[in-house]
């Protein structure tokens, strides 16, 4: 969004009530967070993403310590500051508990197919990693273990987590997952869900690449 300026408070507002309106952040769940030069910006403790003023988001260094700012950082604060940690070309951090995509976490399930031709370029699957209390180190370092790979982690029993070079991105990349789940649920109920073959998969890519 040409309007908005990159790494500021004002773009984490942004897509935060984007996120909230969309359903993907429900209550007081999710977070969200935004690589700067000074540090970390990330939403506070407990806030409702749809309801954040300027206030509402602190920064952080590498390690999770206050920066700036009078609120409580996000408990997952070691996770986003993990994956930046991991990945120097990420740059944004979305953490939600998006109902039917936790469905899946949920569930125990990858997402090792796929239905949609854009969900097999952009994530090829999205894997789920064992159970660990939320806002734990050992879920922190979890998360950064599988981040070495992939861009996007299933939480068990907890939700997603997803970088992306900007916000936009993984905000748009968010909607395609969910998009993605909402069609296998809606084909399963009309008798079950076909989806791509690795012949299609390869053609997809091949054709990307031209």
């Amino acid at each position: 969004m040409d309007f908005l300026q990159k790494g500021t408070k004002e773009e984490i507002l942004y897509w935060s009530k984007r996120l909230y309106q969309k359903g993907m952040s429900p209550s007081t769940s999710g977070n969200i967070s935004i690589k700067t030069n000074e540090g970390i910006l990330i939403s506070a403790s407990g806030v409702c993403l749809n309801d954040m003023d300027e206030n509402d988001i602190v920064l952080i260094d590498y390690n999770g310590n206050l920066i700036n700012g009078n609120k409580k950082p996000s408990s997952e604060k070691i996770m986003h500051s993990e994956i930046y940690t991991k990945r120097d070309d990420i740059n944004a951090v979305i953490h939600c508990h998006c109902p039917i995509i936790t469905a899946f976490a949920a569930a125990g399930k990858s997402m090792d197919r796929s239905v949609l031709p854009d969900f097999a370029l952009v994530f090829g699957e999205i894997p789920i990693i064992p159970y660990y209390c939320p806002s734990s180190i050992e879920l922190a370092t979890k998360v950064g273990e599988y981040f070495d790979k992939y861009s996007a982690v299933l939480l068990k029993n907890h939700g997603i987590v997803l970088g992306a070079d900007s916000l936009q991105n993984a905000f748009y990349q968010l909607e395609l997952i969910k998009s993605h789940v909402e069609i296998i649920f809606g084909a399963e109920v009309l008798g079950g869900a076909k989806y791509l073959s690795k012949k299609d998969i390869l053609e997809i890519n091949k054709l990307y690449k031209k």
